[in-house]
């Protein structure tokens, strides 16, 4: 568990110092006035699918030896609706849901009401999933 502990306080500090948790550096995203995050999220993109290409063509296996399988993934409408709702999300309280701890850990604790939003709509739509569009 320790090393799950450190790796968790390691990658908040990234998420710290490259200021990917700013208020002011999403707003600037989405008033399309800065590279920074749209870089950040484009190299974490490409080193995503270059990884599971990597995973898919050396078929790597677990620490277990277990076979990694990477299913494939059906697209359905609800995906639009909640990237339209995430992003609007996003936007409206400039925190992603991946760095609240962060931000909270760097002292915003108003990012507290976020985190308990993002609980209470997680909940919510645990509750409405079979009535939502699939």
């Amino acid at each position: 568990m320790i090393k799950y502990f450190f790796s968790g306080v390691l990658f908040g500090a990234i998420l710290v110092k490259s200021e990917v948790i700013s208020w002011w550096r999403i707003q600037e995203m989405f008033r399309l006035e800065s590279f920074h995050m749209y870089g950040v999220i484009g190299s974490a993109v490409v080193t995503g699918a270059l990884s599971v290409a990597l995973l898919k063509k050396f078929r790597i296996r677990t620490w277990a030896g277990e076979p990694i399988q990477i299913p494939p993934k059906k697209f359905n409408k609800g995906q639009i609706y909640g990237g339209l709702v995430f992003g609007l999300g996003w936007a409206i309280t400039g925190a992603c849901p991946g760095p609240l701890y962060a931000l909270i850990g760097a002292g915003f604790s108003v990012v507290i009401v976020t985190l308990l939003a993002a609980i209470a709509g997680t909940y919510v739509y645990g509750l409405l999933r079979e009535k939502l569009p699939h």
